[in-house]
């Protein structure tokens, strides 16, 4: 018989977030979450979406604390590893902080998400290429 696993490391427990808005487009500076548009860097937690004011806002992020395990963060078209310090505010809140790029922490981000996980995701948006 298999026992639940009880190690601190090991702190899933799941949540139900029926109701909470996931990424369902990102394009040229936009990120789309059911019938809203949000255009710039955002903060999107099973709570609510908003702007973010980019890596050098840890206020945002840190208004989770406790409430989330991992923070994902999309770094726009490429992987971008966040400056020293967000990563260590993050961590200081008993935060982890996943870096890839904005594409993949959206997937990565609904997945976690429709799993019950508990978790956020701060992103850049991708570049917006001029009309040629």
């Amino acid at each position: 018989m298999n026992s639940p696993i009880s190690t601190p490391e090991a702190r899933f427990a799941p949540l139900e977030f029926a109701s909470a808005l996931r990424v369902e487009g990102i394009g040229p500076g936009f990120f789309r979450l059911g019938t809203y548009l949000l255009r710039g860097p955002v903060l999107i937690s099973p709570w609510g979406a908003r702007p973010w004011g980019g890596l050098a806002d840890t206020e945002g992020p840190l208004t989770l604390a406790g409430r989330i395990d991992v923070l994902i963060f999309g770094g726009g078209q490429d992987i971008a590893i966040a400056p020293a310090a967000f990563r260590a505010a993050l961590e200081a809140a008993g935060m982890g902080l996943e870096p890839m790029s904005s594409l993949s922490a959206a997937r990565v981000f609904n997945q976690l998400l429709s799993e019950g996980r508990r978790v956020a995701m701060v992103a850049l948006p991708l570049p917006i290429q001029p009309c040629q």
